[in-house]
């Protein structure tokens, strides 16, 4: 029986470009996606940074064109990588903010901050956007909310998931558990559609987001929903389209003008919205324009683009989403035709071309859009949430059987991956394998640990190695037993033990190089309150400032009345002077001015205001 949480708790989709928010209420008997302080229900995945503040969200993302070096995106595509992996060497070439390699390979992300340099890796910023969404939910709340469920691509490795997690931890929430997106949305999918048919059901869910793309097959029968097969890119979404435009539109304007507008980071942040909008405009009409009013150097870029050529600059994106959707299904061991339902999720998954693709796929079958792809795995990780927590009533007593993403094995003689878990294996599952020493009087074993499909294990993820020590004096062959047990948030334990001596060791933290220490992360979630702190002081003096000035703006316009001057003694008019003065001051030198400096002064101006006014009465 899963464990029971206290307190009230939220399903939370963290995405690549927009995350969302999500809590489930009993008095509705539904989960509410929770709308953010702009009224929107999607947030940008944006952290910014300046001389004054950090904002996130639509602030961070409305500001990016004009600070583009400091505003950071796309965290989630840096997150469980090291700096080396070449996913990473590719997108630092398109980022307008910079990456370099910290520590253990880690990539660390560099801005300035109030003047000063910061680095600050994945987990930080991705921290600061969880951050956000657990304030826009205690807003609509009116209480503090510290669990949580967070969701993740299916395809996630071990690494990546245990930095979801850190992230979490360091934005102060208890991670719950960790879900695939595809088996959230299928949740939200399966209430809604639940009431309307009966019997199992096989349901195709494909989620082309911002920055990731998953595809999972599960079988529905009432309160079960189980995984048959996954599969998916990490690294394929809706900004990859978004570049394949910039660099059209890069190249179209450099053909016309005679001018390269690939290395002014700038330029090519406002040309990243434009074309943005474009994109979304293209799933509802066939062109649309393009217009940047002095994009580079005072020339302004006006083009056009048909959907017709975006279709053919990212055909070869599209069907490698195809592909991955073929792939599923023969890991499933399903045929096509015995797909009752294709339910799409994730922005991108509303371009024609790629319903076209999909449509054609599966033989002409209705494509299912009863649910918003832009909501339903949050919708889906709320309901897990209630499900996971005390105290809710009303949510639907659903089972969910997952499965491992990836195969994981150890290292054999001669870099053979020899796997020990296949991917799309049920979890939570342990499975224990015996192996033997390759030496005669062999006192130590080293077991390297991979996640992969490649036969040769140095080809795929190393997540980890230990050694097992203390081994009897032996002929070779004698045996040790591993031990792989994954956990129901799809994370990995290694042991290994040998009975005679009774040597046990194993890895409780897989991937030591890619996971946060504890003592770190106790640092970042102090740092995370500074933070907090900062830009509470910095909203309080902004607030106080705006004060001021206001009681400023009212006290000129009561000594203008009826020539209050001459109504007031000689003292009064020097002491009104005098404050008047010194507010001016405070304005026009608001770095220098504190905030309990602002306060007081406001309060001893307002003193003053109301004598002003007293006088006029």
């Amino acid at each position: 029986m899963a464990k029971k949480y206290e307190g009230r708790a939220v399903g939370i989709d963290l995405g690549t470009t927009y995350s969302c928010i999500a809590v489930w209420l009993d008095q509705q008997n539904r989960a509410e996606i929770i709308h953010n302080e702009q009224g929107n229900r999607t947030t940008p995945s944006f952290v910014a940074f300046t001389n004054d503040q950090r904002l996130i969200g639509d602030a961070a993302k409305n500001q990016a064109a004009t600070n583009p070096e400091n505003t950071v995106f796309d965290a989630k595509r840096l997150i469980g990588r090291k700096f080396s992996d070449s996913n990473v060497q590719n997108d630092k070439i398109l980022w307008p903010f910079k990456v370099i390699s910290g520590v253990n390979d880690k990539p660390m992300i560099s801005v300035k901050y109030k003047g000063q340099e910061k680095l600050l890796c994945a987990e930080e910023i991705s921290s600061m956007i969880l951050t956000k969404m657990r304030e826009i939910a205690e807003a609509f709340l009116e209480f503090p909310v510290k669990n949580a469920v967070i969701t993740v691509p299916a395809y996630f490795n071990d690494s990546q998931r245990k930095a979801t997690m850190d992230a979490g931890a360091i934005a102060g929430l208890n991670v719950m558990r960790i879900i695939n997106e595809p088996t959230a949305a299928a949740i939200a999918y399966g209430l809604d559609e639940r009431t309307k048919r009966v019997g199992e059901r096989n349901v195709f869910i494909f989620d082309l987001g911002g920055g990731t793309f998953d595809v999972s097959l599960l079988t529905i029968n009432d309160k079960v929903f189980q995984v048959k097969a996954t599969g998916g890119n990490t690294h394929l979404g809706g900004e990859d389209f978004d570049h394949r435009m910039v660099n059209y539109f890069a190249q179209v304007f450099k053909k016309k003008n005679k001018v390269d507008i690939t290395g002014n980071s700038r330029a090519l942040r406002r040309l990243r919205t434009a074309c943005e909008r474009a994109k979304r405009t293209l799933s509802f009409a066939v062109v649309t324009t393009i217009e940047v009013d002095s994009l580079y150097e005072g020339i302004d870029l006006f083009s056009s683009i048909t959907r017709a050529k975006f279709e053919e600059i990212n055909m070869d994106l599209f069907n490698q989403c195809l592909k991955t959707v073929e792939s599923c299904l023969i890991d499933a061991k399903m045929d096509k035709r015995y797909i009752h339902d294709v339910v799409l999720v994730g922005g991108s998954s509303r371009i024609p071309k790629v319903q076209q693709l999909l449509q054609d796929f599966f033989a002409g079958k209705d494509l299912c859009k009863v649910i918003n792809p832009d909501e339903a795995v949050a919708y889906g990780a709320a309901v897990q949430a209630a499900l996971l927590s005390e105290g809710f009533k009303n949510v639907p007593n659903l089972v969910l059987q997952d499965v491992v993403p990836l195969s994981l094995g150890i290292e054999n003689e001669g870099d053979i991956m020899d796997v020990v878990i296949s991917r799309n294996t049920n979890i939570p599952v342990k499975k224990t394998k015996v192996y033997s020493t390759v030496f005669d009087n062999q006192l130590s074993a080293s077991i390297v640990v991979y996640e992969g499909e490649r036969a040769r294990a140095s080809d795929n993820n190393l997540l980890g190695s230990f050694n097992l020590s203390g081994l009897p004096c032996a002929p070779r062959g004698h045996p040790l037993e591993v031990c792989f047990a994954i956990d129901e948030n799809g994370i990995l334990i290694v042991s290994a033990y040998e009975k005679s001596t009774g040597s046990k060791n194993q890895i409780t933290k897989t991937n030591e190089k890619g996971r946060l220490p504890s003592n770190e992360i106790k640092v970042m979630i102090s740092e995370a309150e500074n933070y907090r702190t900062a830009d509470e002081n910095f909203l309080k003096k902004a607030n106080a400032m705006n004060a001021l000035d206001y009681c400023v703006y009212k006290m000129k316009k009561a000594l203008e009345k009826n020539d209050m001057k001459l109504k007031l003694s000689s003292q009064e008019n020097e002491k009104i002077n005098s404050a008047m003065t010194k507010a001016t001051y405070l304005l026009d030198n608001d770095k220098q001015s504190e905030i309990g400096v602002l306060e007081n002064h406001l309060n001893e101006l307002e003193s003053l205001l109301q004598l002003v006014i007293g006088k006029s009465v």
